[in-house]
């Protein structure tokens, strides 16, 4: 009795802290693509490469900080690429029938700015709204949506492309190719947008209500979560910064087709996904999804310095690498 309570009164050895792979793995993943990078080509961590290469990404990148908190909220949005298409050729059109009576000014720029934000917002409440009162399925209404936006801007376009006035291109392209400090605005645009949209996920209601109905709507609903509103607000501040990736976009060719924003909402869940956002929703992390944007960016950068794979093969690594992430979600939650 005396060795048994002896034995039961020492103190139990500390608990052994458990590497969180799950969250280290994007950025272990990222790591050894940097080295890999400047094993293939030395120019790959130069200046003009690697500032190339995130104001190319931040397109992607600013959509994917709003389709966390879509994905999150166990929602989904297909028709993010095809809504920037028909943004774009709006905003042109805008413009382009501003510049007889306003002239080639900041005004007309500034017009098609607010149409940008006007009509991203308007589309993204119409597909939360088909989602939470028409109470059909996501995958559904952003299939449909993609389809209409995809061929409203062909419509648009009469089949072939809408060219920006050049005099007001002149004027509207600081917006992507100028900056602050040699970092351009895009860049900026979208380190400030993922700040702001980890400090909301972590920090705020509006975050946590976003992952609780992800995880359980029923439980989230009788905790008396607004569900439908939170939902909604999720697939409007997707479309905002849609309209917001938009108009950083457009300066870059100043023009719209049919063909704009192809493959863009592959890309921004292949960038949620990979950054360790549940794909059912309950957990979602911007910095994660930050991460996965920059993965991709690398991987198609170094393809096309290195000369491994076609370009045109980009999207089917992407798929690879959705399949892949979502694959090993499952085996960590099977684990569980």
């Amino acid at each position: 009795m005396t060795l048994a309570t002896s034995a039961a009164r020492q103190p139990s050895p500390p608990a052994r802290r458990r590497i969180n792979f799950s969250a280290l793995g994007p950025l272990l993943a990222l790591a050894l693509l940097i080295v890999i990078g400047m094993l293939l080509n030395p120019n790959f961590l130069s200046y003009g490469n690697l500032t190339n290469v995130l104001a190319r990404s931040a397109f992607i990148g600013i959509i994917a900080v709003g389709m966390t908190f879509v994905i999150t909220s166990g929602g989904l949005d297909l028709s993010v690429g095809s809504m920037a298409a028909f943004i774009a050729g709006t905003m042109i059109i805008v413009m382009n029938l501003l510049v007889p009576s306003l002239g080639a000014s900041w005004l007309v720029v500034l017009c098609g700015l607010g149409t940008g934000l006007l009509l991203g917002a308007l589309a993204g409440a119409v597909n939360g709204l088909l989602v939470t009162v028409g109470r059909i399925e996501a995958f559904i209404v952003t299939l449909g949506t993609m389809g209409i936006f995809r061929s409203l801007v062909t419509w648009l376009a009469d089949g072939g492309t809408l060219s920006l006035d050049f005099t007001v291109r002149e004027i509207y392209r600081p917006f992507y190719y100028g900056g602050i400090f040699g970092v351009a605005w895009p860049i900026i645009v979208f380190a400030i947008v993922a700040i702001i949209g980890e400090i909301v996920m972590r920090k705020t209601p509006f975050g946590r209500h976003c992952a609780a109905i992800g995880s359980n709507e029923q439980v989230a609903r009788y905790s008396a979560v607004r569900v439908d509103l939170v939902r909604l607000s999720t697939y409007v501040l997707l479309g905002v910064l849609v309209g917001i990736a938009t108009i950083m976009y457009v300066p870059r060719l100043g023009s719209a087709s049919s063909s704009t924003g192809v493959l863009w909402e592959l890309e921004a869940i292949a960038a949620v996904i990979i950054g360790g956002t549940v794909l059912k929703g309950g957990f979602g992390r911007v910095w994660g999804t930050v991460v996965g944007v920059l993965i991709l960016s690398f991987i198609g950068n170094l393809l096309n310095l290195a000369a491994l794979v076609s370009p045109y093969l980009n999207g089917a690594i992407q798929g690879v690498i959705i399949i892949l992430a979502v694959m090993l979600q499952r085996e960590r939650s099977a684990a569980k």
